[in-house]
């Protein structure tokens, strides 16, 4: 009898972690308009968002990765942190930024870094910086970069990781110029700190949309008020101004999934309404 228990919890297990695995290579693509009705005519930028790839756990091919992408035109491509936490992962992340950068964005790629990148130390983390620089993505670290959309202003503004301690909000708007602010982070709990920083659309990543919800992603309590409030995946707005949490593609600790999916995002924001800083 006892062992017929203990075979039945084992099987019970196996299923567990197979069905939870298999759940990682079930990617989401999700697309979001933000245009409001008045802004449906106005210009718009497509922007393809990818978060947390965490390449010591990724269940997606770059070959999987360029045919999702193969049929999606995008003006820019946003990368919201985590790549990877170990310097041997770091050539393992060039055929992903290969299949990026032949989408040949018009408007290019931007970066900013996650806690787990921020594991690397010294010349390991000038290492990735350096890939990353090297395969045409802009990296920003509390810094912006300025764009001209049909004649429109769009400012790129990439504020560092916050859960680590390194977002600088002075310094990442400094050099903001009067326009569309669209903000670049990877925890999104920044949000809720940004009185006075003025953005249109902020993206970010960092809960795995709980990785593994048990019904809810309990073990994410102590990742910031964002998370205390069950807010830790999709589209949400702060003082009436929307923000975007993606699920990541990647995972941290077991290569798993429960209650939650990999995702690619496709943002459609307008670029119409300049705001100051």
């Amino acid at each position: 009898m006892t062992f017929l228990i203990i075979a039945l919890i084992t099987l019970f297990i196996s299923y567990f972690l197979f069905a939870s695995y298999r759940n990682t290579k079930d990617i989401q693509i999700n697309k979001i308009n933000i245009a409001s009705e008045s802004a449906q005519k106005n210009a718009s930028l497509s922007i393809l968002h990818l978060s947390d790839l965490h390449l010591e756990n990724i269940s997606l091919t770059p070959l999987q990765l360029a045919r999702k992408l193969e049929n999606e035109p995008v003006d820019m491509i946003a990368l919201t942190g985590d790549f990877l936490d170990r310097k041997r992962s770091i050539p393992k992340l060039l055929p992903y930024l290969h299949v990026l950068s032949n989408k040949k964005p018009a408007y290019g790629i931007y970066a900013v870094l996650g806690n787990h990148d921020y594991v690397l130390k010294g010349q390991d983390l000038a290492d990735l910086t350096d890939v990353l620089e090297q395969n045409d993505v802009h990296v920003l670290q509390n810094e912006s970069d300025t764009l001209t959309v049909n004649g429109q202003t769009i400012n790129i503004i990439g504020i560092d990781d916050y859960s680590t301690n390194r977002s600088n909000l002075p310094l990442a708007y400094q050099d903001v110029q009067c326009g569309t602010n669209i903000v670049l982070t990877h925890d999104p709990n920044v949000v809720l700190e940004m009185q006075g920083y003025s953005f249109d659309y902020l993206m970010a990543g960092h809960f795995h949309g709980g990785q593994i919800c048990y019904p809810k992603a309990y073990h994410l309590a102590k990742m910031g008020k964002l998370a205390r409030q069950n807010r830790i995946k999709g589209l949400h707005s702060h003082n009436k101004t929307p923000f975007y949490i993606s699920e990541g593609l990647g995972q941290t600790g077991l290569n798993i999934r429960v209650g939650s999916r990999p995702e690619i995002t496709f943002h459609q924001v307008p670029v119409s309404s300049p705001k100051s800083a």
